[in-house]
């Protein structure tokens, strides 16, 4: 209780209990994720558990429209899935996916940063013009190439192989606006009086880059990471509608959409806005978490 005090009392705290959209936003999130972690626990039917589908409950309405079924709140899909059920386990791994190949894009981009800022001189040149040849592709389509270069290779690629893949894809050049933000970071804290004196009692470059550096630049790379997330679950989510995403035996959000496409102009269209739904917020709400940390750890807005 003390320690959530002092947080309250802190100037990130007092900035998030005066944000009515920061707080509402957290709150959404906060029930995205819960009931995408605890899908198997919340979810009232297993979508993929084909001993208890039953074709006769295939495109099902939702509850309150005529021939809607109340074990179904938000109707069936095309093989008698419950579509609520299946927004949660889909969520669970568009927010897997989205989180990992974030955290995998913070790790390799904040390291080559740090050592190109640090060091300079012809690693700086060599790392830069690097992340210039991977910013002149679009990321979607460096993506694809990834991911269907990986599905060649691996053509019987099930289960976390094939995460592995989408996750990789979709990190390729995410690491470089993370590489490009601390980079100039660390351009402005290696001139510093702590890290000359560290220099000068003979601090090892790496200790002084880990112990020193590092923390004073995490700022700028915890608010591009926060509005990252939301980026990287809407590219998981146009892969996997474009077929070379999460596997057909657990599809992602952008898998039930593709579905749901199918049938959007037969009339069951809530097989493909649900989801497209459940995306849109949770992007919009990441996205409004990330606006809010920008301002609230910005000094000037202080």
């Amino acid at each position: 209780m003390n320690a959530l005090k002092r947080w309250a009392d802190s100037d990130v705290g007092h900035s998030f209990l005066s944000s009515p959209a920061a707080m509402i936003a957290a709150f959404v999130a906060l029930v995205c994720v819960f009931c995408s972690a605890f899908a198997p626990w919340v979810a009232p039917h297993n979508p993929f558990d084909l001993a208890t589908l039953e074709l006769s409950n295939a495109l099902l309405p939702p509850s309150w429209s005529e021939g809607g079924n109340a074990a179904f709140p938000l109707g069936t899909d095309d093989q008698g899935r419950d579509i609520l059920s299946a927004l949660m386990y889909g969520a669970r791994i568009s927010l897997a996916v989205g989180i990992a190949s974030v955290l995998l894009s913070v790790i390799v981009g904040v390291a080559l940063g740090l050592v190109a800022g640090f060091l300079g001189g012809w690693v700086d040149a060599f790392l830069m013009r690097l992340c210039d040849v991977m910013l002149s592709f679009p990321a979607i389509l460096v993506a694809l190439l990834i991911a269907g270069v990986g599905r060649a290779l691996f053509p019987d690629a099930q289960g976390a192989l094939a995460f592995g893949v989408l996750i990789l894809s979709i990190s390729l050049t995410g690491w470089v606006q993370y590489a490009r933000t601390v980079r100039g970071s660390t351009l402005v804290e290696r001139n510093k009086e702590y890290v000359q004196a560290a220099r000068v009692i003979g601090v090892a470059p790496l200790r002084i880059m880990r112990r020193h550096v590092l923390p004073n630049v995490l700022g700028p790379v915890l608010v591009l990471a926060t509005i990252q997330v939301a980026t990287a679950i809407i590219t998981e989510a146009t892969l996997s509608f474009l077929g070379v995403g999460a596997p057909p035996t657990a599809p992602s959000l952008g898998t039930l959409i593709r579905v749901g496409n199918d049938y959007l102009f037969s009339g069951e269209w809530w097989i493909t806005v649900f989801p497209g739904a459940v995306l849109v917020v949770i992007a919009f709400s990441v996205n409004l978490l990330g606006d809010w940390l920008r301002d609230a750890l910005n000094p000037r807005l202080r």
